[in-house]
């Protein structure tokens, strides 16, 4: 866990999507190429990665914030709406697409459902924290190498 917060996010969650689209553990759905993100949203992302960008963003949220469910991400993705004249107003972000990419790396056996008392949701199996951590050593070291030179 130390490497994967050590870490800047961005980087590791490109790698992340890299790997996770290398390896195939999760798919686009059908309908994918056609869907907003959110309703706070104007139009559908532009990158034709984004799924793959979205399951590394909420493998490493998984990561940080320990048992988290489909609301907690949806809040976490969500953001502002511009309204025109009227003030802006906060929307959570898909629940859609949150549910069905926990179930992929659900699948892929990179999290998996717990209960810690009160507290219920999906956390990073031992094969999760690995991959994580893999990625996160292999762009410390080439950061590293950058440095030297």
């Amino acid at each position: 866990m130390t490497h994967i917060l050590a870490v800047d996010p961005q980087q590791l969650i490109a790698k992340a999507a890299e790997e996770l689209k290398k390896q195939k553990l999760v798919q686009p759905t059908s309908w994918s190429p056609f869907v907003k993100t959110g309703h706070h949203k104007e139009r559908r992302p532009d990158n034709g990665d984004w799924w793959y960008y979205r399951s590394a963003a909420i493998l490493r949220s998984t990561a940080k914030l320990g048992p988290v469910g489909t609301q907690k991400l949806r809040h976490k993705y969500g953001g502002k709406k511009d309204r025109g004249h009227k003030p802006e107003h906060v929307y959570k972000a898909s629940g859609s697409i949150i549910r069905k990419i926990l179930q992929q790396l659900e699948k892929a056996s990179l999290l998996k459902q717990v209960e810690k008392g009160a507290h219920k949701g999906r956390v990073l199996t031992a094969q999760g924290q690995s991959f994580l951590d893999k990625i996160a050593v292999q762009i410390s070291k080439e950061n590293h190498k950058q440095q030297k030179q």
